[in-house]
């Protein structure tokens, strides 16, 4: 499921960029401070930095949509 933020207001926060990473068969690899990294089993990687109840930054968004949408690719 890829959510496309940038069509609302307020951005999301960084707990429902790591729902949506979560859902889509990402798992915690390692956390350190506030940086956790996500792995998936097709090999994909992806980094989300800062604390939950934080706004995301346009960067986070789309790094987390590009994740999601190259993982929903290589499953069709």
């Amino acid at each position: 499921m890829v959510l496309f933020w940038y069509q609302y207001d307020m951005p999301p926060k960084i707990r429902e960029l790591i729902r949506d990473l979560e859902s889509a068969g990402f798992r915690v690899k390692s956390i350190r401070g506030s940086h956790r990294r996500f792995a998936h089993s097709s090999g994909l990687r992806v980094t989300v930095s800062g604390n939950t109840g934080k706004d995301a930054k346009k960067y986070q968004i789309k790094d987390v949509e590009w994740a999601i949408a190259e993982v929903s690719d290589e499953e069709k």
